[in-house]
């Protein structure tokens, strides 16, 4: 989904369309409120946030879990798998594609074993009996199925939070009161250009950016392509690593490609005898047969104080 135009500011469209923001703000409390989570042995980390689109939760997720892992932690990711068919599994990269389980799940399991299951508490089940001492929720801060003993929202600090109206006025998932009130971190991936700190001064904020883990060092022209919830962003890695995006197109956020999409990325790529570069959720999606003709950006989160972090993580 391309984020509407909109959502960044108090305007017109956005006024007319706050009473429905509001309906559905007031849905999301209503289903949290009469909900009781469940809770299970094993400590349960909840990476979420609190607007709609891309805001770099998938990144954060494997980036905690490496840290928790060199802390001599096990955690495990649980996932809804969106857009897989399969539910209450334990993702096998080898066997499984993003059809089976979803397109994020694979790129967690790279770093963590990753059990599916739109019901988070099954799924948390699952992975105790897997041996998780630690639970780390891809998403799921709106959902009440399952105890969090901590939540961090991840904000995307070139964006911010938008005009801070509800779906579909604005962005946010919930009413921001509540939405924070549940928290107990944040996480600002990237330059904090919309004073976000100053929105959550009573929670501890983790500062991080964006590096790609093996970036070129040549300067050449590309093609490039995605399908994620803010495509800028990988846009604007590429850029910032050196490559000229001589042409680029847009897919809508989860998209399985047909190999008529992929031949006409590559045919798009021999027009201006550029490699075609896409993010790693994307390569996933693609079959393999067909992947060794795309490059990949692989990239990571470096945080400011992962000590602290870390810190955060393990004093529950």
């Amino acid at each position: 989904m391309k984020t509407p135009t909109h959502w960044k500011t108090i305007n017109l469209l956005s006024i007319v369309l706050y009473p429905l923001g509001c309906i559905y703000g007031i849905a999301t409390a209503i289903r949290l409120l009469v909900n009781k989570p469940k809770r299970v042995e094993a400590k349960v980390i909840c990476v979420g946030n609190l607007t709609a689109g891309g805001t770099g939760k998938t990144p954060v997720s494997v980036s905690l879990a490496k840290l928790l892992q060199q802390n001599g932690q096990k955690p495990i990711f649980v996932s809804r798998g969106y857009g897989g068919k399969l539910k209450d599994v334990v993702v096998n990269p080898q066997h499984h594609t993003a059809i089976d389980v979803g397109d994020e799940p694979l790129l967690l399991a790279r770093q963590a074993p990753v059990v599916i299951n739109p019901n988070r508490y099954l799924g948390a089940l699952l992975a105790q009996q897997e041996g998780a001492n630690y639970i780390i929720m891809d998403d799921g801060y709106q959902n009440p199925s399952l105890y969090k003993d901590k939540s961090i929202i991840v904000i995307d600090g070139n964006v911010g939070l938008g005009n801070c109206f509800c779906i579909p006025a604005g962005p946010l998932r919930e009413f921001m009161f509540l939405g924070i009130k549940r928290a107990q971190a944040v996480a600002i991936i990237g330059e904090d250009r919309h004073n976000i700190a100053s929105k959550f001064k009573h929670l501890p904020i983790f500062k991080g950016k964006i590096n790609a883990v093996s970036p070129s060092p040549l300067t050449y022209d590309v093609v490039a392509f995605a399908g994620i919830g803010r495509p800028e962003k990988f846009y604007t890695s590429l850029t910032e690593y050196g490559f000229k995006i001589v042409a680029r197109k847009d897919f809508p956020d989860h998209h399985y490609y047909t190999e008529q999409e992929l031949e006409d990325m590559l045919a798009l790529g021999k027009q201006h005898k550029a490699p075609v570069y896409t993010t790693a959720k994307d390569f996933v999606k693609i079959p393999p047969h067909l992947q060794s003709k795309f490059k990949v950006l692989e990239i990571e989160i470096e945080w400011e104080n992962p000590s602290e972090l870390l810190n955060f993580l393990i004093t529950i």
